[in-house]
């Protein structure tokens, strides 16, 4: 092949990926809608099966490109953005994050036995980081649409899944950096400083005229709201890859300034705001994330490996007994359904165990096909966990019938 013909392979393969992304990105929520009145499954769990349909493990019309790749990183930046600007840290109490906290110690502790078991040396500390985890950005909506944001039970959820997300991202940034452990931490610690005082600014400087500028330009093709957080998520996304973190860890922390700026804002504007960043995240970038999450999962090698397919359940419930029993630090006064539901939803993940079966894999720490168990398993969990945890406490039509809810 002439190097012409080359190029312009590559470009094809790129303009099919751009076409048939948003195509499956239109047809999940319209197959979750038609399935919905027999069996309701989030519009995720979609993405994700068309994404492995048409990627290279089967159909073939999608393939990794840069293009897609980038779209996919800013996807899952949006995701952990959304996910910080969602918490009101004020509102769970200290208390809440410190039992969450106990919980989520005992959660590695217990991943670590794990790990040791299905991958022996550097392996097990990226499937202990992997079990510990609880997908906030899947959630923070369902908790949301159902009410339940400003209950005890939602409080409790939420400090998990702030927990479950945050000190995950601290374990990666620590445990699975290129650097020895301790110039991680101190390359760690330079990054919370500049986020406190990127806090501290924040909570300090007047928002007057900024709220002033966002207003004025709501509904104009200036939108300085929207260039505003996208440039604090570039920011601080970039500021964490300079300093060899992980992304997230500036992506979620950029989420929380925003929620700070916003604080003092009207409600009219604070909600127009958010309705326009999730009709950005949730209807452009985020499913391309879990499309080409489907798109370069590895099917082959889990379908190669006896070990790796039967590890898929017994991960699953793994994911379940160790975040479903530290979540259970967090359930102080509960019902025991109640308590059953806590230990459900905290066992729901998927977006960073992607991210650190990722890391795992390039760096020669996990083998592939059980970094492709783990996603299945996390995978399950975003499909099971949820629903069967909302309708025994009660709230099953939450789980079904918000669009925002059943898209993760």
């Amino acid at each position: 092949m002439t190097l012409r013909g080359h190029y312009a392979g590559r470009v094809e393969e790129s303009i099919l990926g751009l076409v048939l992304i948003p195509l499956l990105a239109v047809v999940a929520p319209v197959l979750a809608r038609l399935i919905g009145p027999v069996l309701r499954i989030p519009v995720v769990v979609f993405e994700l099966v068309l994404g492995i349909l048409v990627g290279p493990a089967l159909l073939g019309w999608v393939h990794p490109t840069e293009i897609l790749h980038g779209l996919s990183e800013f996807g899952l930046a949006m995701l952990f953005f959304l996910a910080g600007s969602e918490i009101d840290f004020a509102g769970i109490g200290r208390k809440s994050l410190g039992r969450a906290s106990l919980g989520w110690l005992v959660s590695i502790v217990l991943g670590v036995g794990v790990g040791f078991l299905i991958a022996p040396g550097d392996g097990m500390i990226v499937v202990a980081i992997a079990l510990s985890s609880t997908a906030l950005g899947t959630l923070m909506p369902i908790l949301r649409d159902a009410g339940e944001l400003g209950s005890p039970f939602g409080k409790a959820v939420t400090a998990i899944g702030t927990v479950g997300e945050f000190l995950t991202l601290i374990a990666i940034s620590i445990f699975l950096s290129v650097r020895a452990a301790p110039l991680a931490t101190v390359i760690l610690l330079i990054f919370v400083a500049v986020a406190l005082l990127s806090v501290y600014a924040a909570r300090r400087i007047p928002h007057g005229k900024l709220h002033a500028f966002v207003n004025a330009t709501l509904h104009t093709s200036a939108q300085f709201g929207i260039r505003f957080v996208l440039l604090l998520v570039a920011a601080l996304v970039a500021l964490s890859l300079w300093l060899d973190l992980d992304m997230l860890l500036g992506a979620f922390v950029a989420g929380a300034v925003w929620r700070i700026v916003m604080s003092s804002a009207s409600k009219k504007d604070a909600e127009e705001m958010e309705s326009k960043l999730e009709g950005i995240a949730f209807g452009f970038l985020v499913p391309i994330f879990f499309i080409y999450t489907g798109v370069t999962f590895d099917l082959a090698a889990l379908l190669a490996s006896p070990l790796a397919m039967a590890l898929v359940p017994i991960l699953l419930i793994a994911l379940l007994v160790i975040r479903g029993l530290s979540a259970q630090f967090s359930a102080k006064g509960m019902s025991g359904r109640d308590r059953t539901a806590l230990g459900l939803l905290a066992a729901t993940g998927l977006p960073i165990i992607v991210a650190v079966t990722g890391i795992g894999v390039d760096q020669g720490m996990l083998a592939s096909d059980i970094a492709a168990a783990l996603v299945g398993a996390g995978m399950l969990s975003v499909l099971l966990y949820p629903l069967i945890g909302m309708t025994i406490r009660g709230e099953r039509s939450a789980v079904q019938g918000a669009p925002l809810g059943a898209e993760l």
